[in-house]
């Protein structure tokens, strides 16, 4: 059958992969090997000219990670797509095949903090400027590309703010100044948002959260709409950084993706359990959600997202020792900086994953003291909330006393 027929609940164990091809072995076997013998001399020059389809090295390309790349790109409604050693060296080779000396590019006012400081080494070293902007309107992600302009990069859901962007805003505006569209699409996955099926150029993932879901590996994906350019960035920036993914990772991720719908529409079960648990909660001051129907944005997500996800972002009273108290006093929840794993993280942006970007584009990214980051689990709800219940209980008591 051809992928345009099937859902993605089918391509997540099916696509990319011919038994046929390989013994009759129902699961895509590993191939941990770094080189690929030739059958004469000739094939191999063939194979390094181009002219003969095939694999030489697994710096160049490998039988397991294709298939993983044939699946992300399917996922993704994609023609290519590139797997990484980690998140940062898939957003990392994208700007760098973007982006020469001297060009400038926008970004989505909250990123994330590896992100902002990649950036700071492009500024630094080779003149490549950028700004973080609330793209909240058309009128707002005009005014802000420059001559220099050459790619508007994009977090949606914003890391750990929660905010969204208006990727149908993006699109248009990028299309009428021939700029190139990056979306950072790790907070949903693609089961649920499709950034290049809107007109995004490329959306990468840090592969390490839900693609994978079981918190053993650190990947990343890159999907891209032209298939001969994301060849071009694998035979290039890819190839001459070495930032490529190990055939064991991608082994692992292939059987954690076949599980990918379930787990996301678990977490995101869940987490509307949560939601309505903390709106109940008094020592909440604030929560971010994007299916949440009192959050403004709430229609953009419904545009956009099949559903809300598993990440709730929400502030306590008592500022950063709160914060801390509240997170101190949990037992099933673990204090953790990753997300989309089967346990339940919580994490303090601002002291751990957002801790390198300065005060005060911390606060302007919406990052204060008081905000956590709560990534749902798989387990019981019931559980979660009774965890939560006592670190409330807790951080009350604290309160009080002070």
């Amino acid at each position: 059958m051809k992928r345009n027929n099937l859902h993605q609940d089918t391509i997540v164990i099916h696509e990319g992969y011919e038994d046929a091809q390989h013994h009759g072995s129902l699961a895509v076997p590993l191939y941990q090997t770094s080189t690929f013998s030739f059958d004469n001399a000739l094939q191999g020059e063939r194979r390094f000219a181009g002219e003969e389809a095939g694999n030489i090295y697994s710096r160049l390309g490998n039988p397991t990670v294709s298939v993983l790349e044939e699946r992300m790109t399917a996922l993704e409604n994609g023609e290519g797509a590139l797997a990484f050693g980690s998140g940062m060296a898939a957003v990392s080779s994208i700007l760098v095949h973007l982006t020469k000396a001297g060009d400038h590019i926008l970004c989505s006012r909250g990123i994330y903090g590896c992100t902002f400081g990649l950036l700071g080494i492009m500024k630094e070293k080779y003149g490549i400027t950028h700004n973080l902007i609330a793209m909240n309107s058309e009128e707002a992600i005009e005014q802000a590309i420059t001559p220099k302009t050459v790619c508007i990069y994009v977090e949606t859901p914003i890391n750990p703010t929660m905010e969204l962007v208006d990727l149908h805003a993006v699109v248009k505006v990028a299309n009428r100044h021939g700029l190139r569209v990056v979306v950072d699409n790790t907070f949903t996955s693609p089961y649920l948002q499709n950034p290049l099926t809107i007109g995004a150029d490329f959306v990468l993932h840090s592969a390490t959260k839900y693609i994978n879901g079981h918190g053993d590996v650190i990947a990343g994906i890159l999907v891209g709409k032209d298939r001969e350019e994301m060849e071009k960035i694998r035979l290039t920036v890819q190839k001459d950084f070495g930032a490529i993914m190990s055939p064991f990772d991608a082994w692992l991720l292939l059987r954690g993706l076949k599980t990918l719908p379930i787990r996301m529409e678990r977490h995101t079960a869940n987490a509307e359990k949560l939601l309505a648990y903390l709106q109940s909660q008094k020592l909440v001051e604030s929560i971010y959600y994007p299916y949440d129907m009192n959050n403004p944005q709430f229609s953009i997500a419904q545009r956009q997202m099949r559903a809300g996800g598993g990440l709730i972002s929400f502030t306590v009273q008592g500022g950063k020792q709160g914060a801390q108290t509240f997170m101190d006093a949990l037992e099933l929840i673990k204090i953790a900086v990753s997300l989309g794993d089967a346990e339940t993280l919580i994490q303090h942006p601002a002291t751990m994953t957002h801790s390198a970007v300065p005060e005060q584009e911390r606060l302007e990214m919406g990052i204060t003291d008081s905000l956590l980051r709560l990534s749902v689990g798989l387990e019981h709800a019931d559980d979660l909330i009774a965890d939560l219940d006592a670190a409330f209980t807790t951080l009350h008591q604290k309160l009080v006393a002070h």
